[in-house]
């Protein structure tokens, strides 16, 4: 973007510096000259909108593919999240059932014993 500025300027300055230097040596008459900076101005009104025509499409093109490969990391950083929120819960599940059977082995060789209640989840 910051090169696109200076080729911008370079035009811009290029063009004011060659019609000045244009109408401090011309030859012709005031109607060509005149002429002869009309059609230079337009030339250089050409370049400058067509640069900005390119531009302005390789702006946009940018941003729609920074659009998606931000969309593409998004999806993968939320399926990885997704995986490892089931994995932790995989775990969780694993441990409370271990924990279920370990109360239930509790509470089983407790009954009919004077030993004091374990915890019960």
């Amino acid at each position: 973007m910051a090169n696109t500025g200076n080729t911008l300027l370079a035009l811009i300055t290029g063009a004011a510096i060659g019609a000045g230097i244009g109408i401090l040596y011309a030859p012709d008459s005031g109607d060509k000259t005149r002429k002869k900076l009309k059609d230079e101005s337009k030339k250089a009104q050409d370049k400058l909108n067509k640069k900005y025509v390119e531009t302005s499409s390789n702006l946009t093109e940018k941003a729609k593919q920074a659009r998606v490969d931000f969309e593409t990391r998004l999806e993968e950083t939320l399926s990885s999240a997704s995986h490892k929120a089931d994995d932790i819960l995989s775990a969780m599940e694993t441990k409370l059932e271990e924990l279920r059977k370990q109360n239930a082995k509790l509470q089983k060789d407790g009954d009919g014993k004077d030993k004091p209640n374990k915890a019960v989840v």
